[in-house]
């Protein structure tokens, strides 16, 4: 089925991670236009807007200015943006119960994940108030709906964003683009980057115990779900909900 994609502007945050790289080939693989953001993997933004015919913009995510920047350059380079999935997040790998996780963890996982993830939302919505359309795909996360011992810090962000912001959003988006969506993607596990080396055999055994589908999703997973969200032709009447891609996880032991 056409996704309607074709001639968009995407703009990927952390298109250069291992979520974020795939979404950016899945939405160029449907015709559209795509920006890489990347913070530091310049790099490597910049080799993967060769190869899919896109352009990289580099930002801090949590830096008001440079977000506001990053927008306004594919604006000018591309005329502006039309979808906006904001995949960019960090996951502290050592794990902290609450007694133990310094202030400054929690502060830094924080912005780096909720903050980041508003001023994002806060600049494409400026975009769309601009245009009259668009819509916005949030990343979130499994530990949002279960927690996770020792990242408390991370849960607790992406909370934030698949229930409070989310829900806020799509009621202010239909202000400024009367078919405007906000939906989120919530990841399960997942083979990337970020989680490389944490996802060792003996891990995978222990946590695919609560699926259903008895494996680790691949980032191409992610991916699919988010251009779904993103298309009006797959899902223009879906706003607000949040899609979960974790191999049926359960809150609760599955598998002996």
């Amino acid at each position: 089925m056409d996704t309607g994609l074709a001639g968009k502007v995407v703009l990927v945050t952390g298109g250069a991670g291992g979520i974020g790289s795939e979404c950016v080939r899945a939405f160029a693989a449907e015709g559209a236009r795509v920006v890489v953001h990347y913070n530091t993997s310049r790099e490597r933004a910049e080799v993967l807007a060769t190869e899919i015919g896109g352009i990289a913009i580099g930002a801090d995510l949590t830096d008001e200015a440079a977000v506001e920047s990053l927008f306004t350059r594919a604006r000018e380079d591309l005329g502006g943006v039309d979808v906006c999935a904001a995949v960019a997040g960090v996951w502290p790998r050592d794990d902290e119960p609450v007694w133990k996780l310094p202030l400054d963890r929690w502060e830094a996982v924080l912005r780096a994940n909720l903050t980041a993830t508003f001023l994002t939302a806060k600049w494409f919505l400026r975009e769309v108030e601009r245009t009259g359309h668009g819509n916005l795909v949030l990343v979130g996360s499994t530990a949002a709906r279960f927690g996770e011992a020792g990242h408390a810090d991370y849960a607790a962000a992406k909370s934030a964003i698949q229930v409070g912001l989310l829900l806020s959003l799509k009621n202010e988006i239909v202000r400024i683009a009367p078919l405007g969506r906000v939906n989120a993607v919530a990841p399960g596990w997942t083979y990337s980057p970020m989680t490389r080396g944490a996802l060792d055999p003996d891990m995978v055994e222990r946590l695919t115990r609560t699926m259903p589908l008895r494996k680790v999703a691949v980032a191409e997973d992610i991916a699919r779900a988010v251009v779904v969200l993103a298309s009006d032709e797959l899902s223009g009447h879906v706003t607000g909900e949040v899609v979960t891609v974790a191999g049926g996880m359960e809150g609760r032991t599955l598998h002996s």
